[in-house]
């Protein structure tokens, strides 16, 4: 039964509330930057959030609106409600919805809502007949707090790929999360100790573009949350410690169409890969130079992003090897068949992220990109006249770059929309600028006293 306006969906969700004691909720978005922000509420207002919206100032939220336009609304989306497992007592809960924001003078979604960002460019994979879904793959790196509660640097293991306790000391910390993760709805397909001392790779399942970007959002944060109890820092930084691994979010996507087949798929295909797939991933090598803006977000992105630590540079695709920014990993069934953008960091905006590499992939097919030949040996052992003989390109070095090559392509700067696209630039020169003026422990150390 519903009641009044309220949708089946709805009810589940108000019968929930009641049923597991929940006596708040947290009704989360997400700024352009990826930052994950929350209006908590009693859990009596629920049935409120549905039938009308919470309101919000919107003004203090980075990239949102201007003073004189600040008031903004958040409408709950049923399909994410989640109880929160580090807020479970015994005889209450708090809880959690991920929110679409909607702009209060219009009645209309807001643009800047990096949510409906995502959702234009499916709206756009559907007009074409496709459903986009999406796999990530984020890394993260488990630090010490020092006596204050800061985070250190420090790692609390020395572990490596795929190691076991003991060496792998966060083996129980990445077990609870797991558990937590479980706890609010996520299909884990596999952990890892990754390369690095102190880094993870937790990975779940496949899912549609828009409740994979929304499982990044609740990922991180159920990530700090929980290493958190444990006294320990996670961070999603792409590069914490100098001279070793980064961490990436190597992110898998393929397209299915209106009645459920794979269209990345074609048995008769050298590679398995459809002329599609092929077109998908023209574009996005194509549009890639604009992609790393949005996909590697910050200045540490870049530090990330040099050869010789696993990460991809090189403007490519491959079926073998893993130093191309694109890979087509092996397929069991044809209903896998699908290709790795390995570029994106866990920093990103997902929502962003996801949108401008679909709306690339979509361009190409429109398009009818050709797809290079696929780059079989290893391009991190390329001289540059042995890249220039393959056409192979290189990513932006810095985000400067990366920022120039987003405002020059318009098929990924339109993407992001009229309100995001130049939030997000001034939002990302201006930190760019603020690097460039700052002077680093590296250069103090290097030059104060040597001239």
């Amino acid at each position: 039964m519903t009641s009044g306006n309220i949708t089946e969906a709805e009810q589940a969700v108000l019968d929930e509330i009641e049923e597991k004691d929940v006596d708040f909720l947290r009704l989360q978005f997400t700024d352009i930057l990826g930052t994950v922000k929350n209006v908590s509420v009693p859990a009596r207002q629920a049935e409120k959030a549905f039938a009308e919206g919470i309101y919000f100032d919107g003004s203090s939220i980075e990239g949102f609106v201007r003073i004189q336009e600040s008031d903004m609304r958040l409408v709950p989306d049923p399909d994410t409600f989640a109880i929160l497992p580090w807020r479970r007592k015994e005889d209450s809960a708090a809880a959690r919805m991920i929110c679409d924001v909607y702009n209060t003078s219009t009645g209309e979604p807001f643009e800047g809502d990096p949510r409906r960002v995502l959702k234009n460019a499916l709206d756009r994979a559907e007009e074409m007949g496709y459903e986009v879904n999406a796999a990530p793959e984020p890394e993260f790196f488990l630090f010490e707090e020092d006596e204050d509660g800061r985070a250190t640097t420090n790692t609390n293991d020395s572990g490596g790929y795929f190691d076991l306790a003991p060496k792998d000391l966060a083996s129980d910390v990445r077990r609870d999360i797991i558990y937590g993760l479980e706890d609010m709805g996520f299909e884990i397909e596999a952990s890892h100790h990754e390369v690095a001392e102190g880094q993870h790779e937790i990975n779940f399942e496949y899912d549609d573009a828009l409740s994979t970007a929304d499982n990044v959002a609740t990922f991180r944060t159920v990530v700090r949350a929980i290493a958190a109890q444990h006294g320990l820092h996670a961070t999603f930084m792409p590069k914490p410690i100098p001279k070793i691994n980064g961490s990436g979010m190597h992110t898998h996507l393929s397209l299915f169409t209106e009645d459920g087949e794979n269209a990345f798929h074609d048995e008769d295909d050298e590679f398995n890969l459809s002329d599609e797939a092929h077109a998908f991933t023209a574009g996005i090598l194509e549009h890639a130079p604009a992609i790393t803006a949005v996909a590697n977000p910050t200045v540490n992105s870049y530090k990330r992003l040099v050869p010789g630590y696993e990460a991809p540079v090189y403007v490519a695709w491959s079926d073998r090897n893993r130093s191309a920014l694109i890979r087509k990993p092996a397929a069991r069934v044809p209903a896998a068949s699908r290709i790795e953008a390995r570029f994106p960091d866990p920093s990103c905006n997902p929502y962003l992220a996801l949108a401008a590499l679909i709306q690339a992939g979509l361009e190409g097919i429109e398009n009818d990109l050709e797809c290079p030949d696929p780059v079989r040996e290893n391009i991190y052992e390329f001289d540059e006249q042995k890249r220039e003989e393959y056409g192979i390109d290189t990513l932006p070095t810095n985000l400067g770059e990366a920022v120039e090559a987003l405002e020059e392509d318009d098929v990924i700067y339109d993407a992001l929309g009229e309100h995001v696209g130049p939030k997000f630039v001034e939002a990302k020169s201006q930190e760019f600028e603020e690097y460039l003026v700052d002077v680093s422990d590296w250069e103090l150390d290097r030059y104060l006293e040597t001239f």
